[in-house]
C-alpha cells in the first residue's frame, strides 16, 4: 500500500486527506478527522508524514483531546513501564534530528562563553563582581546615563525636544561611540545582560521544543513513522516498546493501524 492508496483507505474510513494544502507550516497536521499533508514536501516524505499523521487518528480514537492534553503512554501502550518514554525519545532523535535542539544548543554554548568573556573583562576591573549580586558601581554611573534604557532592550529609539522631534537611536553594539565615557568594563556588562537575555530566550525555546516532542502523541507519532523509515533499526533503539506495540497490534488495540502496517512496504515481523 503506498501513497495513494493509503489516501484512499483513510478516506474510506471518513477521514478527509489534503495533500495540496501548506498543513499549518507542518509537513502533516491531524485535527478532528482530517489530515493535511504539506504539498512543500519531498515525495519519499508523503508516506511516513501519512502514517504518522494516522497514529494520531488512531490515537485519537484511542484517547480524547490528544491535541490539548498530548495524551497519555499509558493509555497508548496500556502499560507504566518507564522504559517506554525513554526509547521513544530515541525513535524521535532519529526520526526527527531537530527534536536534538543542535542548533539550538550550539547556539546557547555560543552564548555562554561570550557571558563569560564579558565577566572576564568586568572581573579586570571589579575582581569581586558576581552576576548573582548587585552590581554598585555600575548602578551609580547608570542612573545618569541614557544607557540604562539598554539592560533591558539590544536596541531602544528615544524622542525628545519640545515638539517631540528629536531622535536618538542607541544600541548594543554602538555603546563606546554613543557612550564615550562609559568605562569598558561598564560596557561590557550591558553586553553582559544582553547575553543573559540571550540565553533565556534560547532555554526558553529549548524547552518548548521539549515539550512538544516528548507528548505522548508526538512520541507514537514518530514511533510508528520511525517503524516505516527503518524497522530494524526503530526496534534495536527500543525493543521493550516494540514487544509491547506488536503484542497490542496483533491484538487489534491498535485498530486500523494494524492492516495499514502490514500493508505498508516494510517488514511487519518482529
Amino acid at each position: 500500500m503506498e501513497e495513494k492508496d493509503l489516501i484512499k483507505y483513510f478516506r474510506s474510513l471518513g477521514l478527509e486527506v489534503n495533500t495540496t494544502t501548506h498543513a499549518r507550516g507542518h509537513q502533516g497536521f491531524f485535527m478532528k478527522n482530517r489530515i493535511d499533508i504539506s504539498k512543500n514536501i519531498p515525495k519519499s516524505r508523503v508516506v511516513p508524514t501519512l502514517l504518522h499523521e494516522f497514529a494520531h487518528y488512531i490515537h485519537s480514537k484511542l484517547e480524547k483531546d490528544i491535541n490539548q492534553n498530548g495524551g497519555s503512554l499509558e493509555i497508548l501502550f496500556l502499560s507504566k513501564n518507564p522504559l517506554i518514554k525513554e526509547e521513544l525519545i530515541k525513535v524521535t532523535h532519529f526520526v526527527d534530528e531537530n527534536s536534538m535542539c543542535v542548533k539550538l544548543l550550539e547556539h546557547k554554548d555560543r552564548v555562554k562563553s561570550k557571558i563569560k568573556f564579558y565577566e572576564q573583562i568586568i572581573k579586570s576591573d571589579y575582581p569581586q563582581f558576581l552576576r548573582s549580586k548587585k552590581f554598585k558601581e555600575f548602578d551609580r554611573y547608570i542612573r545618569r546615563s541614557k544607557a540604562r534604557y539598554l539592560l533591558k532592550y539590544d536596541r531602544v529609539k528615544l524622542i525628545g525636544g519640545f515638539f517631540q522631534t528629536r531622535e536618538e537611536i542607541f544600541t548594543i553594539d554602538n555603546l563606546e561611540a554613543d557612550f564615550p565615557d562609559m568605562p569598558k568594563a561598564f560596557a561590557a556588562y550591558i553586553r553582559l545582560r544582553s547575553m543573559l537575555r540571550k540565553q533565556s530566550r534560547i532555554t526558553s525555546r529549548i524547552s518548548k521544543y521539549k515539550r512538544y516532542y516528548e507528548r505522548p502523541t508526538e512520541l507514537f507519532a514518530r514511533f510508528v513513522e520511525g517503524l516505516y523509515i527503518d524497522n530494524e533499526w526503530v526496534k534495536a533503539l527500543a525493543p521493550v516498546t516494540c514487544k509491547i506495540f506488536y503484542e497490542l497490534l496483533d491484538n487489534g488495540h491498535y485498530m486500523e493501524l494494524s492492516k495499514v502496517l502490514k500493508s505498508v512496504d516494510f517488514s511487519y515481523a518482529v
